[in-house]
């Protein structure tokens, strides 16, 4: 059943693959969608010179460790805080945080827009990141782990004389680095990803990413779609993070089955 799913799921990329290797000639008169006559790479080269690629992968990079850097520091802190300070309420604080998991994205889109408007961070790439700087399912994620941590560790760090940020430096986040790979792949994914925010809070190049900028790309033509170009620009977007799942799924694998999701 997973390898039927799987397949299913990959048929769309073999034509995107296929569609973009094709001659833009013979993509609308090929009778089948998944034969490459004569493979070409000039609709790469048309994309690339096209679509300012460059800036739109900078913004996306920029975008991406922005957000993943800033979470990083909030999650630690806040897991570290439910899983090992205790304080009147911490369970029910611990509950009402993860309510942003259920909390729809597109629900939110709205007010997010209104107080970055109020900050006047209209059209700027610290407008798409500060909706995202806080994780929930990173709290969460980092706090399951942080919690098998063994008492015994941390009260050896303390009776040495450590700081509790010494300790959660030099006991818990060695500790939870599988974790980190999991949550660090998951937050560059979905903001690499990431479409409807970003379309809302920007309008120049300077400031879109690669999802944004391809998808205004591609309602550029007035005669109709150029799905050559269209499907080499999609595959210079979505490359890179085909490489890196195909270089770290091992590892990405290896960290969710440490990091305390059963």
């Amino acid at each position: 059943m997973v390898a039927v799913l799987g397949i299913i799921f990959f048929i769309p990329l073999v034509w995107t693959l296929c569609t973009s290797l094709t001659p833009a000639a013979d993509v609308i008169t090929r009778s089948n969608p998944f034969a490459v006559g004569s493979p070409t790479l000039t609709n790469f080269a048309a994309a690339w010179e096209t679509i300012p690629f460059g800036q739109y992968y900078w913004n996306t990079f920029v975008i991406v460790t922005g957000i993943l850097a800033v979470q990083l520091v909030t999650a630690t802190l806040a897991a570290y805080a439910f899983a090992r300070l205790h304080f009147v309420g911490s369970s029910i604080v611990f509950v009402l945080f993860l309510t942003q998991i259920m909390i729809p994205p597109d629900i939110l889109l709205f007010p997010n827009y209104s107080t970055m408007k109020e900050l006047g961070l209209i059209d700027s790439k610290l407008a798409i990141m500060l909706p995202y700087w806080a994780s929930s399912f990173g709290v969460f994620l980092l706090r399951q782990t942080f919690k098998q941590v063994p008492l015994d560790l941390d009260d050896a760090s303390r009776a040495d004389g450590a700081s509790w940020w010494r300790t959660l430096w030099h006991v818990y986040l060695p500790a939870a680095k599988p974790t980190y790979i999991a949550f660090g792949l998951i937050s560059v994914s979905a903001h690499w990803n990431n479409f409807m925010w970003p379309l809302i809070v920007t309008d120049s190049v300077e400031t879109r990413p690669l999802t944004v900028g391809i998808a205004v790309f591609a309602q550029s033509f007035e005669t109709g779609a150029q799905w050559g170009t269209v499907t080499a620009a999609t595959m210079l977007v979505i490359m890179p993070l085909l490489l890196v799942f195909f270089l770290f799924q091992r590892q990405f694998v290896e960290s969710f089955m440490h990091s305390g999701l059963k």
